[in-house]
Protein backbone atom coordinates (compact mmCIF):
# COMPACT_ATOMS: atom_id res chain seq x y z
CA UNK A 1 0.00 0.00 0.00
CA UNK A 2 1.25 3.33 -0.97
CA UNK A 3 1.45 6.81 1.20
CA UNK A 4 -0.87 9.28 0.22
CA UNK A 5 1.34 12.05 -0.98
CA UNK A 6 1.13 14.67 -3.56
CA UNK A 7 4.33 14.55 -5.96
CA UNK A 8 6.20 17.77 -7.46
CA UNK A 9 8.81 17.05 -9.83
CA UNK A 10 11.67 19.17 -10.27
CA UNK A 11 13.98 19.94 -12.82
CA UNK A 12 17.78 20.88 -13.02
CA UNK A 13 19.49 20.24 -9.33
CA UNK A 14 17.31 18.03 -6.68
CA UNK A 15 14.47 19.01 -5.26
CA UNK A 16 16.40 20.28 -1.96
CA UNK A 17 18.24 22.68 -3.88
CA UNK A 18 14.63 24.10 -4.79
CA UNK A 19 13.50 23.88 -1.49
CA UNK A 20 12.62 28.09 -1.22
CA UNK A 21 11.03 27.66 -3.84
CA UNK A 22 8.79 25.01 -2.53
CA UNK A 23 8.62 26.89 1.14
CA UNK A 24 9.01 30.53 1.99
CA UNK A 25 12.61 30.89 4.21
CA UNK A 26 11.09 32.72 7.05
CA UNK A 27 8.38 30.33 7.18
CA UNK A 28 11.19 27.84 7.97
CA UNK A 29 13.39 29.99 10.46
CA UNK A 30 10.01 30.64 12.46
CA UNK A 31 9.02 27.08 12.70
CA UNK A 32 12.42 25.71 13.48
CA UNK A 33 12.45 27.87 16.46
CA UNK A 34 9.12 26.96 17.82
CA UNK A 35 10.18 23.51 17.62
CA UNK A 36 13.22 23.91 18.61
CA UNK A 37 11.84 25.66 22.52
CA UNK A 38 8.99 22.82 21.98
CA UNK A 39 11.80 19.96 22.14
CA UNK A 40 13.05 21.08 25.37
CA UNK A 41 9.70 22.28 26.70
CA UNK A 42 8.66 19.89 29.87
CA UNK A 43 5.25 21.53 30.27
CA UNK A 44 2.73 19.72 28.05
CA UNK A 45 -0.30 22.34 27.87
CA UNK A 46 2.28 24.99 26.84
CA UNK A 47 4.16 22.56 24.05
CA UNK A 48 0.33 21.85 23.24
CA UNK A 49 0.01 25.81 22.60
CA UNK A 50 2.92 26.39 20.66
CA UNK A 51 1.78 24.06 18.03
CA UNK A 52 -1.75 24.72 17.76
CA UNK A 53 -1.02 28.78 18.17
CA UNK A 54 2.51 29.08 15.82
CA UNK A 55 2.79 25.98 13.61
CA UNK A 56 -1.53 25.86 13.13
CA UNK A 57 -0.99 21.97 13.89
CA UNK A 58 -4.45 20.18 15.32
CA UNK A 59 -3.83 18.86 18.10
CA UNK A 60 -5.83 16.97 20.91
CA UNK A 61 -6.50 17.46 24.74
CA UNK A 62 -4.28 15.66 26.91
CA UNK A 63 -1.85 15.06 23.78
CA UNK A 64 1.80 14.33 25.52
CA UNK A 65 4.50 14.80 22.76
CA UNK A 66 7.71 14.09 24.68
CA UNK A 67 10.81 15.77 24.96
CA UNK A 68 13.23 16.11 21.89
CA UNK A 69 10.40 14.88 19.43
CA UNK A 70 11.18 16.30 16.08
CA UNK A 71 8.37 17.66 13.76
CA UNK A 72 8.27 18.50 10.05
CA UNK A 73 10.11 22.11 9.98
CA UNK A 74 8.59 23.20 6.80
CA UNK A 75 4.93 21.72 7.15
CA UNK A 76 3.71 21.11 10.52
CA UNK A 77 0.44 22.08 9.65
CA UNK A 78 0.15 18.99 7.76
CA UNK A 79 0.33 16.99 10.93
CA UNK A 80 -2.60 16.42 13.27
CA UNK A 81 -2.54 14.53 16.36
CA UNK A 82 -5.77 13.16 18.27
CA UNK A 83 -7.13 13.13 21.76
CA UNK A 84 -4.73 11.34 24.46
CA UNK A 85 -2.49 10.41 22.44
CA UNK A 86 1.43 9.50 23.38
CA UNK A 87 4.22 10.71 21.14
CA UNK A 88 7.52 8.89 22.14
CA UNK A 89 10.92 10.57 22.97
CA UNK A 90 13.17 11.49 20.10
CA UNK A 91 10.18 10.18 17.69
CA UNK A 92 11.02 12.42 14.24
CA UNK A 93 7.41 13.19 12.08
CA UNK A 94 7.70 14.23 8.45
CA UNK A 95 4.77 15.55 6.25
CA UNK A 96 7.48 16.02 3.25
CA UNK A 97 10.74 14.62 1.95
CA UNK A 98 12.76 15.73 -0.70
CA UNK A 99 14.19 13.59 -3.80
CA UNK A 100 16.65 13.86 -6.07
CA UNK A 101 13.84 14.49 -8.88
CA UNK A 102 10.77 15.34 -7.17
CA UNK A 103 9.43 16.43 -3.59
CA UNK A 104 6.73 15.21 -2.09
CA UNK A 105 3.94 16.26 0.59
CA UNK A 106 1.24 14.23 2.62
CA UNK A 107 -0.48 14.58 5.25
CA UNK A 108 -0.29 12.62 8.70
CA UNK A 109 -3.04 11.71 10.99
CA UNK A 110 -2.59 10.42 14.34
CA UNK A 111 -5.61 9.00 15.72
CA UNK A 112 -6.74 9.55 19.60
CA UNK A 113 -5.33 7.64 22.33
CA UNK A 114 -2.37 6.16 20.21
CA UNK A 115 0.36 5.21 21.72
CA UNK A 116 3.92 6.03 19.56
CA UNK A 117 7.36 4.71 21.32
CA UNK A 118 10.36 6.05 21.34
CA UNK A 119 12.89 6.61 18.33
CA UNK A 120 9.53 6.11 16.27
CA UNK A 121 10.23 7.34 12.63
CA UNK A 122 6.28 8.83 10.85
CA UNK A 123 7.17 9.40 7.11
CA UNK A 124 4.48 12.03 5.13
CA UNK A 125 0.81 10.74 3.86
CA UNK A 126 0.70 8.18 6.88
CA UNK A 127 -2.38 7.56 8.53
CA UNK A 128 -2.55 5.87 12.55
CA UNK A 129 -5.58 4.97 13.35
CA UNK A 130 -7.44 4.96 16.95
CA UNK A 131 -5.53 3.40 20.49
CA UNK A 132 -2.77 1.85 17.79
CA UNK A 133 0.58 0.97 19.39
CA UNK A 134 3.55 1.63 17.72
CA UNK A 135 6.55 0.20 19.03
CA UNK A 136 10.10 1.95 19.70
CA UNK A 137 12.33 2.52 16.88
CA UNK A 138 9.47 1.86 14.20
CA UNK A 139 9.57 2.99 10.42
CA UNK A 140 6.03 4.19 10.19
CA UNK A 141 5.84 3.51 6.34
CA UNK A 142 2.32 2.88 5.67
CA UNK A 143 -0.70 3.30 7.34
CA UNK A 144 -1.68 1.51 10.38
CA UNK A 145 -4.74 0.39 11.39
CA UNK A 146 -7.00 1.40 14.64
CA UNK A 147 -6.27 -0.71 17.57
CA UNK A 148 -3.05 -2.44 15.85
CA UNK A 149 0.42 -2.95 17.51
CA UNK A 150 3.34 -2.52 14.94
CA UNK A 151 6.37 -2.50 15.13
CA UNK A 152 10.03 -2.72 13.32
CA UNK A 153 11.59 -1.62 10.23
CA UNK A 154 10.15 -2.11 7.82
CA UNK A 155 7.28 -2.06 9.61
CA UNK A 156 5.18 -5.13 10.55
CA UNK A 157 1.83 -5.69 12.31
CA UNK A 158 2.44 -7.66 15.50
CA UNK A 159 -1.18 -8.07 16.70
CA UNK A 160 -4.52 -6.77 15.23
Amino acid sequence: MSRKTERYPVKSANSLWHIYRTVPFWKVVKNFIIIQISRYTPFLHVKNWLYRTFLRMKVGDETAVALMVMLDIMFPERISIGRNTIIGYNTTILAHEYLITEYRLGDVVIGDEVMIGANTTILPGVTIGDKAIISAGTLVNRDVPAGAFVGGNPMQIIKE
